[in-house]
């Protein structure tokens, strides 16, 4: 575990908790460790981590990878994944994406072994990279539809981490009663545990930090916190800092954006473990929740950070429309301004800096939130039971 979600080790461990043995199956990832120290044997190595055991892949992965690279590697883990499907012994396969290659060895478990396979689906694949326009070859999105819709056929049970993506599954001809929410939930044992407040250099004790935590990529439509730093140097903010902690592959180009436009308003970080980020969460004034101006995803995704935020009592910036701007408005835990808009972006964090008070009563309520709807423990038995019922 390192930046990354715990959200299936928790999981996992809820599962260990019931009386189920479990293996987990992942490649390399450079923001986490899995715990394992053994060497690699034949590109793997296996050991147990907390009662669970893994199984990791020599499958290098960056968020900074091209296109190209991702797929292939991609394809490599679901290809090694597969001989496990025939070498193991195993009662249930459960799959969680991105990506959706994710779905082929539990395809050929319920075909080739008829085992049953739950399908977890935390992004809509092909519809999100066609949206963006980071996938126009006909052919390949023609695939990729094709694997979409055998892998929710295929699975006995479905899980959506966001309404839009329960509906998404559904439109391809999948019973209701077969798919289940289980968003992502609230770590409140490291969110809301004492923790040591840090702040980066560069941050001064009495400045309004607004904090966005993690991956740096074409997704996440970070030019618009930079439009909204460039706002408030016109307006002499100085005491507003916006902090962007993680990595990936557009994280250099907007460095250097930065420092051409002088915008020293904006301090990068780089990625930290999840305990390291609790303590930047208590420090921290409020949370940007930051997309692309893509509508799909507005229904079809469910950041970790969100519900990070939330978890540390922290007030949202939610930068474009959908579920959780509806939820942000209806429960008076932050600010939900329009998309491409960075007067707005400026006007809500000056808003913030201005009334302390207000600020602490989006923190209580997105806090009470947290625990009455997304605390983890209460999703890992949702899951679970989810799971159980799968495989009676």
């Amino acid at each position: 575990m390192g930046s990354a979600g715990v959200r299936s080790y928790e999981f996992a461990r809820r599962l260990l908790d019931r009386g189920h043995n479990v293996t987990m199956v992942c490649g390399s990832y450079g923001a986490g460790v899995t715990g394992l120290e053994g060497m690699f044997v034949d590109g793997r190595r296996r050991g147990m981590v907390g009662g669970i055991e893994v199984i990791e892949f020599y499958l290098a992965y960056s968020n900074c990878d091209g296109f190209t690279r991702r797929v292939f590697t991609f394809l490599k883990f679901a290809w090694r994944s597969i001989g496990l499907v025939f070498s193991e012994k195993y009662d249930l396969v459960f799959a969680t994406t991105t990506p959706l290659t994710a779905g082929i060895p539990g395809i050929v478990a319920r075909w080739l072994r008829r085992k049953p396979f739950v399908f977890e689906v935390r992004d809509l694949w092909p519809e999100l990279p066609k949206a963006m326009g980071v996938i126009a070859n006909p052919v390949m999105l023609g695939a990729m539809s094709l694997l979409e819709w055998v892998s929710y056929r295929s699975a006995h049970r479905c899980i959506g981490l966001s309404p839009g993506i329960v509906e998404g599954i559904a439109a391809r001809g999948v019973a209701k009663e077969h798919i289940e929410l289980v968003p992502n939930g609230c770590d409140l044992t490291i969110f809301a545990a004492e923790q040591t407040p840090w702040r980066p250099e560069g941050v001064k004790p009495d400045d309004l930090m607004a904090v966005f935590t993690g991956t740096h990529g074409m997704a996440n439509g970070l030019d618009a916190v930079l439009d909204a730093a460039a706002e408030l140097k016109k307006r002499n903010r100085i005491d507003i800092k916006l902090v962007l902690v993680g990595q990936g592959k557009l994280k250099p180009k907007l460095v250097e954006r930065a420092k051409q436009e002088g915008l020293d308003n904006v301090i990068f970080h780089d990625a930290v473990n999840k305990s390291r980020l609790a303590g930047l969460m208590a420090s921290a004034d409020i949370g940007l929740q930051v997309l692309a101006n893509v509508p799909a995803f507005y229904y079809g995704t469910s950041p970790n950070k969100f519900f990070d935020y939330i978890a540390s009592g922290l007030p949202v910036l939610n930068n474009y429309p959908g579920w959780l701007a509806n939820m942000i408005k209806e429960h008076g835990c932050g600010f939900a301004v329009g998309p491409d808009n960075p007067q707005a972006f400026a006007d809500a964090l000056e808003q913030a800096a201005n009334n302390g008070e207000q600020l602490v009563e989006m923190g209580i309520n997105g806090r009470r939130l947290a625990e009455q709807e997304f605390d983890r423990s209460k999703l890992s038995n949702r899951f679970v039971d989810w799971l159980e019922g799968a495989a009676k």
